[in-house]
């Protein structure tokens, strides 16, 4: 078999190099020809080594080199960037919402805003028809001036309540005084014999003493009584100051009314749900609109097995789903004492019933470190996700 191969191989050099005609003869290609598989496997001279099998030997190799970079790559992303990480996609900004209401009825005379107009703490935003309450309070002003009249007039009445005390006091010193000379006379008329006195004489002075007596009595009547009326002259004062303070405050309530006929902002913020229109009549408590200040916090619903190790104050990283591009820094503050089922309108009685075991959510407030500018609006309600490191 071999005897074969190198004759054809001998022919076709000689073919190469015909000198017959004194001519370098035309060089012809040299014939590869594959191995035959019934040979004894030699490879003829020339031929291309075989690197499929050097090739497939090392194909599993590139493949478990490439399957243990990828390993890797993937346990150090799980183990730097998924592992000391908690978050979920149950999340929404919070905020304070404050619902205005007018403190006192009447009809809208201005409206001051429009809808999500950002105003200022203390700023008119709506004024009701001040004139009724104007009135009001012109006429507790004078209600104010008669009750202090009132009280200046009682206080002269116990001035004079005390010079009639006074006047009775005096009476009282000159019936007593006329007392005591009847009285006197009397004896003197007793002291002597009868037959020196004539009877008409005796009886007068009698008479006279008695008036007298009688005269020192209602002297003194007199007197109590107006002592008693000064009393009363001085209840009468205590009674007009306290009309006096009951004026002032009906004075103070209406000016009150006149200060709440214009609505004002109680903090910084922007104006949203407006419902009412200028010269719409509005009551006391009516729902007017809202201010939303721009105070927001996060409150995530983490599954009750993600809160092994979150603990206050590790730093939150928060993504807003309206802003993809923006990360926002903040802290956990508090997590709230009980699952989020607990306090729902109707919370669950697993005492009753079958029971299905369900993961529980605990919501979890975050604070924002940095707020962002008046160009992006945060505003409670929408999606965030956060992420929070607990390792």
């Amino acid at each position: 078999m071999n005897t074969n191969r190198n004759h054809s191989h001998e022919a076709t050099a000689t073919a190469a190099f015909d000198t017959s005609d004194s001519r370098p003869a035309v060089k012809t290609p040299m014939t590869l020809r594959r191995p035959n598989p019934n040979s004894d496997g030699e490879i003829p001279t020339g031929s291309p080594p075989n690197t499929g099998a050097a090739q497939k030997r090392r194909r599993p190799m590139l493949a478990a080199a490439a399957t243990l970079i990828v390993s890797l790559a993937a346990g150090v992303y799980y183990f730097r960037f998924v592992l000391p990480y908690e978050s979920t996609d149950n999340a929404f900004i919070e905020g304070n919402v404050i619902p205005m209401a007018s403190q006192v009825p009447g009809r809208v005379a201005e409206l001051l805003v429009k809808d999500n107009q950002a105003v200022k703490q203390g700023e008119v935003i709506l004024k009701i028809d001040p004139r009724d309450y104007e009135a009001g309070l012109a006429q507790a002003r004078a209600d104010l001036a008669v009750a202090h009249s009132r009280v200046e007039q009682a206080k002269a009445q116990v001035n004079a309540s005390e010079a009639k005390v006074a006047q009775a006091q005096a009476t009282v010193v000159a019936a007593a005084a006329e007392n005591q000379r009847a009285a006197d006379d009397l004896k003197r008329y007793e002291s002597v014999e009868s037959s020196a006195v004539s009877r008409s004489a005796f009886d007068l002075a009698q008479s006279q003493a008695r008036a007298a007596s009688a005269n020192l009595e209602a002297a003194r009547s007199q007197t109590k009584a107006a002592e008693a009326e000064v009393a009363l002259s001085q209840a009468g004062v205590e009674t007009a100051s306290a009309a006096v303070q009951q004026a002032e405050a009906r004075l103070q309530q209406a000016e009150l009314n006149l200060s709440y006929t214009q609505v004002t902002a109680p903090e910084d913020g922007r104006v949203t749900r407006r419902v009412v229109e200028q010269g719409a009549y509005i009551q006391p408590g009516q729902s007017l609109m809202a201010i939303v200040p721009r105070h927001y916090w996060v409150i995530a619903n983490f599954k009750e097995i993600q809160l092994t190790h979150m603990r206050f104050g590790q730093p939150v990283e928060v993504v807003v789903d309206a802003y993809p591009d923006r990360t926002f820094k903040g802290h956990v503050d508090s997590i709230q004492n009980g699952a989020g089922a607990r306090f729902s309108l109707f919370p669950p009685e697993n005492a009753t019933g079958n029971y299905i075991k369900v993961v529980q959510r605990v919501p979890v407030k975050i604070l924002l470190d940095d707020l962002p500018g008046n160009d992006l609006a945060l505003d409670p309600g929408m999606s965030v996700v956060p992420k929070v490191r607990v390792k």
